[in-house]
């Protein structure tokens, strides 16, 4: 399921996978963002800038930044973000992205042995290939192709690690079924030079399922994989489209 946000407008998604979660875009303020609230802290895995590692997360936010942002400092800056918005020091996220946020996806898909939120902003502008020789940068930039991963369900934390690989593999195949190469190197991309990930697992055990394994061989991988293929594909074509 495929929920766009309104152009240029404030919006709340209530999830249907994750009781009380809520997805909401925050386009009206003078720092535009979205926002994933969870009704309790989860088990999080990410690379944020803000909040990155491993902790327990009730809020992911995704900041746009435009693309003259300046770099030299994101992560103090991230942090008077965070705290000028009210969230939570020691419980939220932060990502930072280039992308216009109104090209956002969210995708959603329930089981009988978990539910799971996927939202992603996806732009391709610094698209490149992993394994390939290119220009690399010392400097921090905002993220292109941002996940924001939600499980409601239990997960071990070796399986969380499987995640994260399941779902990079599928923004990779997105990529790649949509022809987008590496600017500098002409070959298929595999992501772009600034992307970042977030996962959430919320512990619930009432699906009676603790996964051990979420590779493309599961059922949990499945619909992981499914999720971020759909998610970053719709984010990419939504603004190629508005392009157009």
């Amino acid at each position: 399921m495929a929920v766009p946000f309104l152009k240029g407008k404030n919006y709340l998604y209530r999830s249907n996978a994750w009781p009380g979660a809520a997805v909401s875009l925050e386009s009206e303020l003078q720092h535009p963002h979205i926002r994933i609230s969870l009704p309790e802290p989860a088990a999080s895995i990410s690379s944020a800038i803000y909040g990155g590692g491993f902790l327990h997360l009730d809020h992911i936010v995704n900041r746009y930044v435009d693309k003259h942002y300046d770099c030299s400092d994101p992560v103090n800056d991230m942090v008077n973000f965070m705290a000028v918005h009210g969230y939570p020091a020691d419980s939220a996220a932060g990502l930072m992205t280039a992308v216009k946020l109104k090209y956002a996806s969210i995708r959603e898909e329930r089981s009988e042995q978990c539910s799971i939120l996927c939202c992603a902003t996806a732009g391709v502008g610094n698209a490149a290939r992993a394994g390939s020789s290119r220009t690399t940068f010392a400097a921090y930039q905002p993220g292109t192709i941002n996940i924001m991963l939600m499980v409601d369900g239990m997960m071990t934390p070796s399986c969380m690690v499987n995640a994260m690989l399941t779902a990079t593999e599928a923004k990779a195949a997105a990529l790649h079924d949509l022809g987008v190469k590496d600017h500098e190197t002409g070959g298929v991309a595999t992501g772009t030079t600034t992307d970042a990930m977030v996962l959430g697992v919320s512990g619930n055990a009432a699906y009676g399922v603790n996964h051990h394994y979420a590779g493309t061989a599961t059922d949990l991988g499945g619909m992981i994989g499914r999720l971020v293929y759909e998610s970053v594909t719709e984010s990419i074509i939504t603004e190629r489209e508005d392009q157009i």
